[in-house]
């Protein structure tokens, strides 16, 4: 690295003469730095018009020296004197050492006054009172530390036509401050934003870098590729009329960018890697090799990194994604089959729906099998009724099933509404799904793929397995397309294989018919390539991380790589599965819980009000499954206590006639005390258990009337039947007519 900082350190003369030298070796031009220091500063005024051209962007420092009253008087009165003593020599200035030397008279001069002349120690005296005086003269504040004289506060300038312009102030106690007297210097500053403007050497305003490559006159051959298909990366246009050669593209910009990211400056040109007639001298491996043998000084373009070309050359840090990716078409999954009814809700939630409906069912029978005539009858038809009930939803439930009712319609509801939401968006919208998902299903099947020419990529297609005569080459997108379009029966392919930034920029313009898969195979993406130990590899890495990690990157990709508009997204180019379960468990956790807390309440209800009946003593042998058998009887009969069937036993008993089963009839007149008798009462005969026999005996039941005669007979066959019974069993009346 080649230094182009300069700090000056001398006096004004040997100062002025090397100011005049630089100039003429063009040291004073754009991209350099000059810096003076106070011994040449302070005498600037007094330098000629020559030797102040030659100076033009320099920074200097020197002593501040406030304006004031007594300092204009003295500045009148020592030209009028210097011109009596000097008529020959015009416009004379005082500059600050002329200043500084009349303080220090000043300065001795009191002390002279205080120790006298005509004192023993006069020498020793008037040094020690001399090295701590402080006054504040014409120069500002005049104070001496150990015989060195103190300046506290300077003044930075930079020199601009035939004056000097004010940059900024320094103190001991804030640093950089843009003026004196400022009311923010609480704390000490060095940053650059105090600075004011400044005009650098080469009239630029631009902040030089202050380091430049050595090139002893020669500027960086940087190789750049050939190529016919992807221009969008690197392109090389030959102007004939100038005889000039053009090289644009994204990689070459990102180049550009990055090196002006550098903080110096490097002189570089492009050479294309080209024949003679235009056309590309090799591949990307003898391209990078040509920096190996020293024709290039380094190569900038699509280059990738990979393991083989870095023994011959140091890559910087990525400017691209990295990998290798495969491109397939994509078609639309097929919509139109018999069973696509079944795509909306997976395989868990369909049976667990049917298992839900089955349970609901069973547990509505539960509820109302005693007290609803649509529960009772033979097993087929109460089964029935409990299924049909549970996929309608339409149903004339009471007490506490309507409460499972309630809880089941609002399941049922949002499962369907979820099921039409599903199918119509299989039905309607696109499913998009590519040909392929695996490359592994490619080597298999024995299908073409295409790659691009010149890439190493055939060198991995080799390694995973594919027959060499299953590749075909492409060497432009448009070549790509076609060999997409036929597909691999039709003398095509069935996949195009290459790094992932080919296949984003393919993708820009045909992302409607193609689709690219995850990587298939990790690489480093794109670098730039220099000779082994090339001292910019490092910095030329910072300045990469610095551009991809900010605003002009973006830039850079969006002007020359472009947008993808109007593109599927890609979380929808797969079908997704139906609806699961994992989905609707909460409505299922409720519907749940609500039917069990149900069935739980009906059934100890049901056994604490039949407590009398169930809970009878039988024989030691066999009583538990006797027990079982003689709950499941009782609960298989009606309950006549409901108020069900107390709302219909007046429009029931006025339709009765006569009574069939004993041949007993009561005769009710107008004149005695008892109701109308059951004549036309239709018995049913059920047969019951008789617990002290194996057999079964028939018993009659008619409607519970304790006022009237078959009551009577009733209730005295009973006692026959069960002399052993601590109560009579109050028989149950079942009415084929109800």
């Amino acid at each position: 690295m080649q230094t182009r900082v300069f700090i000056v350190h001398m006096l004004t003369d040997p100062g002025s003469r090397l100011f005049t030298k630089a100039k003429e070796f063009g040291l004073m031009s754009e991209g350099c730095v000059w810096i003076m220091t106070s011994g040449m500063t302070n005498s600037i005024d007094l330098m000629e018009s020559s030797v102040r051209d030659s100076m033009q962007g320099v920074l200097g420092v020197r002593t501040y020296i406030p304006r004031t009253t007594e300092l204009e008087n003295f500045t009148i009165r020592w030209k009028t004197k210097f011109q009596q003593h000097n008529p020959t020599i015009l416009n004379a200035e005082l500059n600050v050492i002329g200043l500084w030397a009349y303080d220090a008279t000043l300065a001795l001069a009191d002390i002279v006054e205080k120790v006298g002349t005509t004192n023993f120690n006069f020498e020793k005296r008037t040094n020690s009172t001399l090295w701590g005086t402080r006054f504040r003269g014409l120069s500002g504040e005049f104070s001496l530390d150990n015989g060195q004289l103190q300046s506290s506060t300077f003044q930075i300038i930079n020199v601009n036509g035939n004056g000097e312009r004010e940059i900024a102030f320094w103190t001991p106690e804030n640093g950089l401050v843009r003026k004196l007297n400022s009311t923010n210097t609480s704390t000490y500053s060095t940053s650059r934003y105090n600075l004011g403007p400044i005009i650098w050497p080469g009239d630029s305003s631009s902040i030089p870098k202050g380091w430049e490559i050595p090139t002893n006159g020669k500027k960086l051959r940087i190789g750049v590729p050939v190529e016919d298909g992807f221009r969008k990366f690197v392109e090389v246009t030959h102007d004939p009329s100038t005889n000039t050669t053009h090289v644009t593209g994204y990689s070459i910009e990102v180049f550009n960018t990055v090196m002006e990211a550098l903080p110096y400056v490097v002189s570089y040109e492009f050479i294309p890697f080209a024949k003679l007639i235009g056309e590309s001298a090799g591949t990307y491996d003898e391209m990078v090799y040509q920096v190996y043998l020293g024709n290039f000084d380094a190569v900038a373009g699509d280059t990738t990194i990979i393991a083989n070309r870095s023994n011959f050359v140091d890559f910087t840090l990525p400017y691209t994604e990295s990998g290798v990716s495969m491109i397939v078409p994509i078609k639309d999954s097929e919509r139109k089959n018999a069973w696509v009814f079944l795509k909306p809700l997976t395989w868990d939630l369909w049976i667990t729906s049917g298992c839900f409906f089955v349970f609901i069912g069973f547990v509505i029978w539960v509820l109302e099998h005693r007290i609803n005539e649509e529960f009772r009858g033979p097993p087929s038809h109460e089964i029935g009724t409990s299924l049909w009930y549970s996929f309608s939803t339409m149903v004339f439930a009471y007490n506490l099933a309507r409460f499972v009712v309630i809880v089941w319609v609002f399941v049922v509801l949002i499962l369907t509404q979820s099921y039409t939401a599903s199918l119509a968006s299989l039905l309607t919208v696109q499913q998009l799904q590519p040909s392929v998902t695996d490359v592994n299903q490619l080597i298999k099947s024995g299908e073409y793929v295409g790659y691009r020419q010149g890439s190493f990529v055939l060198g991995i297609l080799k390694g995973m397995g594919f027959d060499e005569m299953k590749l075909k080459v492409f060497k432009s997108t448009e070549e790509c397309i076609e060999l997409l379009s036929k597909g691999s029966a039709n003398g095509g392919i069935a996949a195009a294989i290459d790094e992932i930034p080919y296949m984003k920029l393919f993708l820009v313009n045909y992302c409607s018919k193609y689709t690219m898969l995850e990587s298939i195979y990790k690489t480093d993406g794109f670098g730039f390539a220099f000779p082994i130990g090339s001292p910019l590899v490092s910095d030329v890495s910072r300045a990469i991380l610095n551009v991809t990690e900010g605003e002009k990157m973006k830039q850079i990709e969006k002007a020359w790589l472009g947008e993808q508009i109007n593109c599927p997204d890609s979380s929808t180019q797969v079908s997704s599965g139906g609806l699961s379960l994992a989905s609707f468990w909460g409505l299922f956790l409720i519907a749940g819980s609500a039917s069990l807390s149900a069935l739980i309440i009906s059934v100890s209800m049901f056994l604490y009000k039949e407590r009398h009946k169930i809970l009878v003593r039988f024989d030691s042998g066999r009583s538990i499954w006797r027990r079982v058998r003689h709950t499941f009887r009782i609960f298989h009969g009606k309950d006549l206590s409901s108020h069900i069937f107390r709302k219909r036993a007046p429009q029931d008993i006025s339709g009765i006639d006569s009574v069939h089963g004993i041949g007993v009839s009561d005769h009710a007149t107008p004149n005695n005390n008892y109701p109308p008798s059951l004549s036309n009462c239709s018995v049913h005969i059920e047969p019951h258990f008789d617990f002290s026999n194996s057999g079964m005996l028939p018993s009659e039941y008619c409607h519970p009337n304790p006022n009237g005669h078959s009551f009577q007979l009733a209730l005295a066959i009973e006692l026959i039947d069960h002399p052993n019974q601590e109560e009579p069993r109050i028989p149950e009346i079942a009415h084929e007519n109800c």
